[in-house]
């Protein structure tokens, strides 16, 4: 099955969140910002998906698990995607995750 999970990155304690450039004409290039005159966004955490694999919702779960918690992440969300969409909420939720009480299925 193709899963996917969303989380939210806070930035720590001792950051004051996320820089990065912004450059609407080169999409996805990645540029030190020392090095670019474009424009730069702010932000005090970073939102992400991230394609898990699993053969079932508990191999996707514990795959799920050992990511959150190597992250700064407190919760997640696990979808169930065949569309392989990287676009958020896109999928059928399959089970929410917050650190301290665990997976709770849909």
């Amino acid at each position: 099955m193709t899963y996917f999970l969303e989380y939210t990155v806070p930035a720590a304690s001792d950051e004051e969140g996320f820089a990065f450039p912004h450059d609407e004409i080169s999409p996805g290039t990645t540029v030190p910002l020392v090095r670019t005159d474009a424009d730069i966004v702010h932000t005090p955490d970073l939102p992400a998906r991230t394609g898990i694999i699993g053969a079932t919702v508990a191999e996707a779960k514990l795959e799920a698990e050992q990511l959150i918690t190597h992250s700064r992440a407190t919760e997640a969300t696990l979808y169930e995607d065949p569309s392989n969409s990287l676009r958020a909420g896109v999928g059928t939720r399959v089970a929410t995750f917050k650190e301290g009480r665990g997976w709770q299925d849909a």
